[in-house]
C-alpha cells in the first residue's frame, strides 16, 4: 500500500507542475486544432491529444506540455493496474478503480467532464472555451486523482491481510483446497486433482475402495511429485 501511495503522490506532484502550465497547455492545443484542420470539434480523447502530439505540432514547446500530459495520463493508467493487483477489492473500490479505468484509457470520451469545486481548472477558461472546447481535457487529471485518493482511503481500511490477496491467487486457493474436505480419491467435493484434473491411472492417492481404475496412462516423476 505504502508504494501505490508514493506512486500516487509523485503523480499528484507532476500534476501540480502541469497544472501551472494550463495555458500553454491550451494554446499548444489550439495551434495543433488549426494544423489538423479541427477547429470544430471539442478534445474528445486521450488518443486525439497524442495524435496532436504525434502529427500537429508546431514547435518544441507544444509537443514537451501535450507529453506532459499524455505521460501523466499514461502513469495513472499503470497505477489503476498496481490497485488492482493489491486486492480483490470490495463494491467501493471496484466501482472506483473501474470509473479510473474507463476515464484513462484512450479512446474514453472526456468531453463532457467538468471538474468541481475545489478544483478551478475549468474557471481559468473562457465561457466559450469551458463549453465547447478544453472543459473536459483539463479536468481529466483532476478527477482520476481525487478517485484514486478515494480508493486509497476506503483500502487502508480493510484488514491486513485483505490488501495483499490477488483475485487470481485467491481463485488459486480456493480450487487447491476446495470447501467440504473430503478423502484423497473420493467423489466428493474433495476428489483427488489426480482423479478430476490429471486423469492419471496410477495415482498415488487412490486406494483400494476409490472404484475400477482410470484409464491406462503413464504416470511419470513430475505428475507425481504433485
Amino acid at each position: 500500500m505504502n508504494e501505490v501511495k508514493e506512486a500516487l503522490r509523485s503523480i499528484e506532484q507532476k500534476y501540480k507542475l502541469f497544472q501551472q502550465q494550463q495555458f500553454t497547455f491550451i494554446a499548444a492545443l489550439e495551434r495543433c486544432r488549426e494544423a489538423a484542420h479541427d477547429k470544430i470539434r471539442p478534445i474528445t480523447s486521450i488518443e486525439q491529444v497524442q495524435s496532436y502530439a504525434d502529427h500537429h505540432c508546431s514547435n518544441s514547446t507544444d509537443r514537451r506540455i501535450l507529453l506532459m500530459f499524455l505521460d501523466t495520463c499514461a502513469e495513472m493508467s499503470k497505477l489503476c493496474q498496481r490497485f488492482e493487483a493489491l486486492h480483490s477489492g470490495t463494491p467501493v473500490t471496484n466501482h472506483l478503480l473501474e470509473k479510473c479505468k474507463a476515464l484513462a484509457s484512450q479512446g474514453n470520451d472526456l468531453s463532457s467532464l467538468r471538474a468541481k469545486y475545489p478544483h478551478d481548472v475549468v474557471n481559468h477558461l473562457s465561457c466559450d472555451e469551458a463549453r465547447n472546447h478544453y472543459g473536459g481535457v483539463v479536468s481529466l487529471i483532476p478527477i482520476i486523482l481525487d478517485l484514486m485518493k478515494e480508493w486509497v482511503a476506503h483500502s487502508e481500511k480493510l484488514p491486513r491481510k485483505v490488501l495483499h490477496a490477488h483475485p487470481v491467487q485467491a481463485q488459486l486457493s480456493r480450487r487447491s483446497h476446495p470447501a467440504g474436505g473430503g478423502r484423497s480419491g473420493s467423489r466428493g467435493q474433495g476428489a483427488c486433482l489426480c482423479r478430476t484434473v490429471l486423469s492419471v491411472t496410477r495415482c498415488p492417492h487412490r486406494s483400494p475402495g476409490d472404484g475400477p481404475p482410470l484409464p491406462s496412462r503413464t504416470w511419470d516423476r513430475e505428475t507425481e511429485d504433485l
